[in-house]
């Protein structure tokens, strides 16, 4: 079966972050002025064991992960295992609160999804001056991490699969 493809639906052009408003906390990245990021309405298709890359995210106030969750307007504790999923992934809500099970390492772990990876939009105060997500993104919180049993000076960037719960 040959997966389906996303295609890139647009660009944005970077904007300086103003000074101190860009969260570097768990190596995120930061807009450039004048770099030219891909946005994505879409996501690869969800199989019984989806490809993506895992990212760190903070979910508590004050975190690299900016505002409250999307699904629930509040803000999670870091210790939980929970994640936030590119925009298609997220598919409007849809997947709120539901379960996801992570694989990688020959460990597995269920987390739930409170957040949307906005794939679409960034760069701007709303989504703390990052660049636009990719559009095969599981961000996830440490606990996720440590589930997986991943040495905290690797965690940042790994491959994974998922699936829903």
């Amino acid at each position: 079966v040959e997966a389906q493809v996303c295609r890139p639906s647009g660009k944005i052009i970077g904007k300086k972050p103003p000074h101190g408003k860009c969260n570097t906390e768990d190596d995120s990245d930061c807009c450039f002025k004048g770099k030219i990021y891909t946005t994505y309405k879409c996501s690869p298709q969800v199989s019984s064991h989806t490809k993506a890359v895992l990212t760190l995210n903070s979910f508590e106030k004050g975190g690299d992960g900016g505002g409250p969750s999307e699904c629930d307007k509040k803000y999670h504790s870091d210790d939980r295992p929970i994640v936030a999923l590119s925009t298609g992934w997220f598919n409007r809500k849809s997947r709120c609160l539901n379960n996801i099970t992570i694989s990688a390492n020959g460990s597995s772990v269920v987390a739930m999804v409170v957040d949307e990876c906005d794939s679409t939009m960034g760069c701007d105060e709303v989504h703390d001056y990052q660049p636009p997500c990719a559009d095969n993104i599981v961000d996830a919180s440490r606990a996720v991490w440590e589930a997986l049993g991943v040495p905290k000076n690797d965690w940042g960037y790994m491959d994974i699969t998922w699936a829903d719960a």
